[in-house]
């Protein structure tokens, strides 16, 4: 796998740089549009990514027009708030109908509008506005994105009924999109645009990842999606690659990179790939960005966490144990730990003499390497695709009772968001969740977002209140909203790593749960390097880099937080 070097590739004029949240999508971005302004290029790049630091990146205060950055003359960066883009974008939508629908129904639209797909619409739709933009493709050579749409949303696009007022006269079900009829001015733009993405001769889909082996089936994922609707033109940067060791912890960190490498998902493999090494350093600052993908250095700094006490698990376990919690939630984006925390507390809480379900969506076979069955705990494993197809069929049955085959293919292309699975697999959960009425304690490993919970809730009123339904809505999941919402029975666990953009995701999360009147008391710090001992000076930097995020979630949590360190396993 050669190194990533733009001035070795044959590139497109657009650039889209897509991933999971945290594996460098805004690194790679970044360091491209720099090393090809730096060698004569005129280059325009734009972010769009709710979580990106592209302000820290070039220490410069951007804007969503576009800003010339000192030191780099060929190059102009636009920073997209796309979270006050989806807020714009969905008053919009909703202030025709204030006054004129009952409270509730409002309420209903407000949350249907308040997910991470009107998010990505809104910013699709700011984006759309520099593709269309003649003068700037005549201006710049390369026009690079830092983060792609997903597949999901490109397809509702492309579907006629996507346009017409379903939040308002609908009981169709759909779960995540709202209306885009609010855009309907728009509709020959976002042809053009979704017509440039899938143009090979036009437009690169850039897939990063890191070589870990959840980054990379959601790599995987969207790669799949995008080729669906025909963005073919596709190659894989691996990012963070640790070149070698001369440690025991640095051996089994480059072992289990390799791993993750060989057994990598067979279309990936297919791709043309690169990688970009691990570097020891935060990229902020021209400097850095210019040598991200030619050298490292190492700084290490006399520095140490500034804390009375570095907390352990054992200490949330301790609490959960005394405060006598019935159900617990970890939560985080994929990739972070859930199920080993979990599991972890599982096993601390039946040391303790309770007993204890643990729920997972990871495969069974996965959670048996970590705990096994015992009198004091039991396991269980849902599967997430036999409950979406199963969801997916009940609420396809309804719609088809009286709606119009366009209508149809709305609601199908619907049922494969995000929040569809979230829903569906909530279900599932919600019927273990009863456990704790038979004083069991029960763990599970995923949890729904505040904005799913709150789509369930307003779901219900909107059936109160109009006499519609979107979907049954079981027994069990009426009940589990208010129990989740009793902090003296329920605690939800935010997991995150000690890293920029794990840590503002984790704070997103948090406000999210906060909208559905959630409280959140822990969090967890996984896979810190900061007490691995390692001597190996590019770990050893790197873990001295954790520092600022540590330092962050202490102050965000008010000491409410618990580290674990990095494991091989």
């Amino acid at each position: 796998m050669e190194i990533f070097n733009p001035q070795d590739i044959s590139l497109t004029k657009y650039l889209f740089f897509t991933g999971k949240g945290g594996v460098g999508k805004t690194s790679a971005a970044c360091a491209t549009a720099v090393t090809l302004a730096d060698n004569g290029k005129r280059v325009f790049l734009i972010s769009t990514d709710p979580a990106s630091n592209l302000q820290d990146v070039f220490k410069t205060e951007l804007n969503n027009k576009g800003v010339e950055i000192a030191g780099i003359p060929n190059l102009i960066v636009a920073n997209l708030d796309p979270l006050q883009a989806a807020a714009e974008y969905k008053e919009s939508v909703i202030s025709p109908y204030r006054g004129k629908l009952p409270d509730a129904v409002i309420k209903n639209m407000e949350e249907q509008l308040s997910g991470s797909c009107t998010v990505e619409i809104a910013a699709f739709n700011e984006f759309t506005n520099f593709m269309a933009n003649e003068m700037l493709q005549e201006e710049y050579d390369y026009i690079i994105f830092d983060t792609a749409p997903t597949g999901h949303t490109l397809r509702m696009l492309q579907l006629p009924s996507a346009w017409s007022n379903f939040i308002s006269e609908s009981t169709h079900g759909a779960s995540c999109l709202g209306q885009l009829s609010g855009l309907e001015s728009k509709k020959d733009i976002y042809k053009r645009a979704v017509e440039t993405l899938s143009d090979m001769n036009l437009t690169t889909l850039v897939l990063v990842s890191r070589p870990e082996r959840v980054p990379l089936k959601e790599a995987e994922r969207a790669s799949n999606e995008l080729a669906d609707i025909g963005v073919n033109n596709q190659v894989l940067i691996m990012n963070g690659v640790f070149p070698s060791y001369d440690d025991s912890v640095s051996e089994n960190f480059f072992s289990k990179q390799q791993n993750a490498i060989e057994e990598m998902p067979e279309n990936l493999k297919k791709l043309k790939s690169y990688q970009i090494p691990l570097r020891a350093y935060n990229i902020t600052g021209i400097e850095n960005l210019r040598s991200l993908l030619t050298s490292d250095h190492y700084i290490l700094k006399n520095e140490s966490i500034n804390l009375p006490r570095v907390l352990q698990i054992n200490d949330i376990v301790e609490d959960l144990y005394q405060t006598d919690k019935k159900v617990i939630f970890t939560m985080g984006k994929g990739g972070v730990g859930k199920t080993t925390i979990a599991a972890e507390l599982a096993l601390g809480l039946s040391a303790k003499g309770k007993k204890v379900h643990l729920a997972s969506t990871d495969p069974a076979a996965h959670l048996k390497f970590i705990i096994s069955e015992s009198n004091d705990i039991s396991l269980s494993h849902i599967d997430e695709q036999a409950e979406l197809m199963k969801y997916q069929a009940e609420v396809l049955a309804k719609a088809r009772e009286t709606m119009s085959e366009d209508d149809i293919a709305y609601i199908e292309e619907d049922l494969r968001s995000p929040c569809t699975q979230e829903i569906a697999v909530f279900r599932a959960f919600a019927e273990i969740v009863e456990r704790a009425d038979n004083d069991d304690v029960v763990v599970i490993d995923t949890a729904p977002t505040g904005h799913t919970l709150l789509l369930l809730d307003s779901t219900q009123n909107y059936h109160r209140e109009v006499m519609r339904t979107q979907g049954d809505i079981p027994d069990s999941v009426k009940k589990l909203l208010p129990r989740l919402r009793n902090a003296n029975e329920t605690e939800v666990i935010i997991i995150t790593l000690p890293e920029v953009t794990p840590v503002y995701e984790a704070m997103r999360l948090e406000e999210d749960l906060k909208r559905a009147v959630i409280a959140t008391k822990w969090w967890v710090i996984n896979a810190s390097l900061y007490q691995s001992g390692t001597t190996n000076q590019l770990l050893a930097t790197k873990a001295n880099n954790e520092i600022e995020w540590i330092q962050e979630v202490n102050t965000h949590t008010r000491g409410q937080f618990a580290i674990k360190g990095w494991r091989p396993d």
